[in-house]
Protein backbone atom coordinates (compact mmCIF):
# COMPACT_ATOMS: atom_id res chain seq x y z
CA UNK A 1 0.00 0.00 0.00
CA UNK A 2 1.49 3.41 -0.99
CA UNK A 3 0.72 6.44 1.26
CA UNK A 4 0.10 9.87 -0.49
CA UNK A 5 0.69 13.21 0.72
CA UNK A 6 -1.32 16.13 0.04
CA UNK A 7 1.83 17.95 -1.52
CA UNK A 8 3.05 14.92 -3.73
CA UNK A 9 -0.78 14.72 -5.26
CA UNK A 10 -0.38 18.49 -5.84
CA UNK A 11 2.97 18.24 -7.46
CA UNK A 12 2.92 18.26 -11.43
CA UNK A 13 5.28 16.40 -13.05
CA UNK A 14 7.91 18.83 -14.99
CA UNK A 15 6.75 18.23 -18.30
CA UNK A 16 2.97 19.52 -17.05
CA UNK A 17 4.50 23.06 -16.11
CA UNK A 18 2.16 25.67 -17.44
CA UNK A 19 5.56 28.07 -17.76
CA UNK A 20 9.12 26.34 -17.76
CA UNK A 21 10.66 27.06 -14.78
CA UNK A 22 14.02 28.16 -16.68
CA UNK A 23 11.81 30.96 -18.62
CA UNK A 24 10.46 32.24 -15.34
CA UNK A 25 13.89 32.47 -14.25
CA UNK A 26 15.36 34.25 -16.99
CA UNK A 27 12.60 37.12 -17.23
CA UNK A 28 13.49 37.65 -13.33
CA UNK A 29 17.24 38.04 -14.87
CA UNK A 30 15.88 40.49 -17.07
CA UNK A 31 13.88 42.26 -14.81
CA UNK A 32 16.77 42.55 -12.58
CA UNK A 33 19.26 43.54 -15.74
CA UNK A 34 16.68 46.63 -16.26
CA UNK A 35 16.42 47.30 -12.71
CA UNK A 36 20.52 47.34 -12.56
CA UNK A 37 20.44 50.04 -15.86
CA UNK A 38 17.54 52.27 -14.70
CA UNK A 39 19.68 52.43 -10.90
CA UNK A 40 23.09 53.23 -12.61
CA UNK A 41 20.86 55.86 -14.58
CA UNK A 42 19.44 57.87 -12.03
CA UNK A 43 22.38 57.85 -9.63
CA UNK A 44 25.09 58.99 -11.92
CA UNK A 45 23.04 61.32 -13.69
CA UNK A 46 23.24 59.89 -17.09
CA UNK A 47 19.38 60.08 -19.25
CA UNK A 48 19.31 57.66 -21.40
CA UNK A 49 20.05 58.99 -24.68
CA UNK A 50 18.90 57.90 -28.98
CA UNK A 51 19.94 60.30 -31.33
CA UNK A 52 20.00 59.62 -35.47
CA UNK A 53 23.73 59.90 -36.21
CA UNK A 54 25.13 63.28 -37.67
CA UNK A 55 25.06 63.68 -41.55
CA UNK A 56 25.27 66.43 -43.02
CA UNK A 57 22.13 67.36 -45.30
CA UNK A 58 22.91 66.60 -49.44
CA UNK A 59 19.65 67.35 -50.39
CA UNK A 60 16.95 69.67 -49.39
CA UNK A 61 13.27 71.11 -50.51
CA UNK A 62 10.87 72.99 -48.36
CA UNK A 63 7.36 72.18 -49.16
CA UNK A 64 3.28 72.47 -48.05
CA UNK A 65 1.44 69.51 -46.68
CA UNK A 66 -2.14 68.99 -46.06
CA UNK A 67 -3.88 65.76 -45.53
CA UNK A 68 -6.86 64.51 -43.80
CA UNK A 69 -7.75 61.65 -40.91
CA UNK A 70 -8.46 58.95 -43.90
CA UNK A 71 -5.12 59.16 -44.87
CA UNK A 72 -5.03 61.49 -48.13
CA UNK A 73 -2.25 63.89 -48.25
CA UNK A 74 -1.47 66.59 -50.86
CA UNK A 75 2.44 67.78 -51.49
CA UNK A 76 3.13 71.08 -52.97
CA UNK A 77 6.04 73.22 -53.30
CA UNK A 78 5.75 77.16 -51.96
CA UNK A 79 5.07 78.71 -55.05
CA UNK A 80 2.09 75.67 -55.09
CA UNK A 81 3.58 73.71 -57.99
CA UNK A 82 1.93 70.16 -56.99
CA UNK A 83 4.30 67.60 -56.43
CA UNK A 84 2.34 64.77 -55.21
CA UNK A 85 -1.81 64.23 -54.74
CA UNK A 86 -1.63 60.90 -52.27
CA UNK A 87 -4.54 58.79 -52.17
CA UNK A 88 -5.17 57.00 -48.18
CA UNK A 89 -3.71 53.81 -49.25
CA UNK A 90 -0.36 55.79 -50.78
CA UNK A 91 -0.68 58.67 -48.57
CA UNK A 92 -1.28 57.47 -45.50
CA UNK A 93 2.00 58.04 -43.22
CA UNK A 94 2.57 61.37 -44.74
CA UNK A 95 -0.68 62.59 -43.51
CA UNK A 96 -0.06 61.29 -40.49
CA UNK A 97 3.11 62.78 -40.14
CA UNK A 98 0.72 66.17 -41.34
CA UNK A 99 -1.13 65.63 -38.45
CA UNK A 100 1.67 65.52 -36.05
CA UNK A 101 2.91 68.97 -37.58
CA UNK A 102 -0.29 70.27 -36.95
CA UNK A 103 -0.73 69.51 -33.56
CA UNK A 104 2.61 70.50 -32.79
CA UNK A 105 1.61 74.61 -34.23
CA UNK A 106 -1.24 74.59 -32.35
CA UNK A 107 0.65 73.91 -29.19
CA UNK A 108 2.90 76.44 -30.31
CA UNK A 109 0.30 79.01 -31.45
CA UNK A 110 1.85 79.41 -35.05
CA UNK A 111 -0.15 79.43 -38.07
CA UNK A 112 -1.22 76.15 -39.26
CA UNK A 113 0.25 76.58 -43.21
CA UNK A 114 3.57 77.28 -42.79
CA UNK A 115 6.30 75.36 -45.09
CA UNK A 116 8.44 72.52 -43.51
CA UNK A 117 11.74 70.96 -44.66
CA UNK A 118 12.24 67.71 -45.81
CA UNK A 119 16.18 66.51 -45.90
CA UNK A 120 18.15 64.21 -46.80
CA UNK A 121 21.65 63.41 -45.91
CA UNK A 122 24.53 62.30 -47.07
CA UNK A 123 24.22 58.77 -44.66
CA UNK A 124 20.69 58.04 -47.03
CA UNK A 125 18.85 59.05 -44.02
CA UNK A 126 15.67 61.21 -44.33
CA UNK A 127 14.45 64.33 -41.63
CA UNK A 128 11.78 66.80 -41.65
CA UNK A 129 11.88 70.07 -39.80
CA UNK A 130 8.98 72.38 -39.00
CA UNK A 131 10.71 75.98 -38.71
CA UNK A 132 7.41 77.70 -37.23
CA UNK A 133 7.85 75.29 -34.10
CA UNK A 134 11.45 74.01 -34.05
CA UNK A 135 9.77 70.12 -34.38
CA UNK A 136 11.90 67.59 -36.61
CA UNK A 137 12.51 64.22 -36.80
CA UNK A 138 14.56 61.52 -38.05
CA UNK A 139 12.18 59.39 -40.31
CA UNK A 140 13.95 56.33 -40.31
CA UNK A 141 12.33 56.23 -36.65
CA UNK A 142 8.93 54.91 -38.36
CA UNK A 143 10.53 52.69 -40.39
CA UNK A 144 12.43 52.31 -43.69
CA UNK A 145 9.05 51.85 -45.66
CA UNK A 146 7.55 55.40 -43.69
CA UNK A 147 11.05 56.82 -44.54
CA UNK A 148 10.99 55.84 -48.29
CA UNK A 149 7.27 57.74 -48.80
CA UNK A 150 9.62 60.98 -48.20
CA UNK A 151 12.52 59.84 -49.80
CA UNK A 152 10.32 59.53 -52.89
CA UNK A 153 9.04 63.37 -52.56
CA UNK A 154 12.36 64.19 -52.72
CA UNK A 155 13.93 62.23 -55.86
CA UNK A 156 10.87 63.43 -57.68
CA UNK A 157 10.81 66.98 -56.95
CA UNK A 158 14.99 66.49 -57.30
CA UNK A 159 15.41 68.57 -53.72
CA UNK A 160 18.03 71.20 -54.21
CA UNK A 161 21.42 71.15 -53.36
CA UNK A 162 22.08 72.92 -49.84
CA UNK A 163 24.46 74.09 -47.95
CA UNK A 164 22.62 73.50 -44.43
CA UNK A 165 24.76 71.24 -43.26
CA UNK A 166 25.72 73.84 -40.27
CA UNK A 167 22.00 73.89 -39.22
CA UNK A 168 21.60 70.02 -38.82
CA UNK A 169 17.95 69.64 -40.19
Amino acid sequence: MTQFTASAERRRPPQDELVPRTLVRAVGLMMLAALVLVTYARTTGKAPVSAPPESPVAVRMEVLLTGDLAGAATVTSTDGTLIADLSPEEGGFISGVWRVIQRERIKHRVTADGPVIIAGHENGRVSIFDPSTGWSADLMGFGADNARAFSRLLAQQGGRQNGMADQGH
